[in-house]
């Protein structure tokens, strides 16, 4: 009786922070489907005759986010994947391969992870100002083609395949690209689907650089475009908040279609040496 009353309070309390978690982004939802000026007194059960399209239609036409989208969408998938190329190989490398100096550079790369992206970004941009890169794409996509993270994540991953496997590929006359190609790769699905997720977020709700990167209003990617609506359209709660679901959409579709895969890389990524 008692495992049973722990379990239902359990579940009410799992219950209840979902709700808390839904709550806002279902008021947001319905927002952005009601007319302007209408949002004040919103509550979760709208009638079906208040609810328009208008306010996507004007976000599409009149402000031009679509082209914001657009940018977002090609940075993002631009990233995720060079960034998954990049940390696997140097991910393999640092778990599988042995040549000089391998753990102390590893352990100097580790303990980057501490150091805030904030540090780093003044001296990032004058590299990327010495290189004629301000105001274009590659100056966005550049940082991001290798993280200290995505090497981490994925050694820690590749140090679980056996590395016998390894061995009679190299006796059968494989090279090590085509040993990292045709097995590792395969071997690790999981984890590289749960880095992608993770790239692929970050990149897409990234605003700080992109607007320090980019001066051209054509080029904004989605989280600095609706930043600059807030600016253009402050009483225009129910725009906005149309702005705000385009901007969470597709990564949440993602992540929804990717479940199962960025679970098993969660569970499975944690293998000590």
């Amino acid at each position: 009786m008692k495992r049973l009353l722990r379990s239902v309070a359990l579940h009410l309390v799992l219950l209840g922070m979902a709700g808390l978690t839904l709550a806002p982004l279902l008021w947001m939802l319905f927002a952005s489907l009601r007319p302007t000026g209408m949002s004040a007194g919103l509550t979760l059960r709208p009638t079906a005759d208040s609810l328009t399209l208008s306010n996507y239609g004007e976000i599409f036409t009149r402000l031009r986010l679509a082209r914001a989208l657009l940018n977002s969408t090609f940075v993002a998938a631009a990233v995720t994947a060079i960034a998954l190329l990049f940390n696997s190989m140097a991910g393999y490398a640092f778990a599988k391969l042995r040549f000089r100096a391998r753990d102390p550079l590893f352990r100097i790369l580790s303990a980057a992870l501490v150091i805030p992206a904030q540090v780093s970004m003044l001296p990032l941009f004058l590299l990327i100002k010495e290189l004629g890169l301000v105001n274009t794409y590659a100056g966005v996509i550049i940082p991001g083609m290798a993280s200290v993270f995505g090497i981490f994540l994925i050694r820690q991953y590749a140090l679980s395949i056996p590395d016998s496997f390894l061995d009679a590929a190299r006796v059968d006359g494989a090279g090590e690209l085509r040993i990292y190609w045709s097995i590792v790769l395969p071997l690790c699905k999981p984890i590289l689907v749960t880095l992608g997720i993770f790239t692929f977020l970050g990149t897409w709700n990234d605003f700080l650089w992109p607007l320090v990167v980019l001066s051209d209003g054509d080029m904004h990617t989605l989280p600095v475009a609706l930043a600059n609506l807030v600016g253009e359209h402050v009483q225009d709660v129910e725009l906005m908040m149309a702005g705000a679901v385009l901007t969470v959409l597709p990564p949440l579709v993602t992540l929804l279609l990717l479940q199962r895969y960025y679970v098993a890389g969660i569970m499975a990524g944690g293998v000590k040496e």
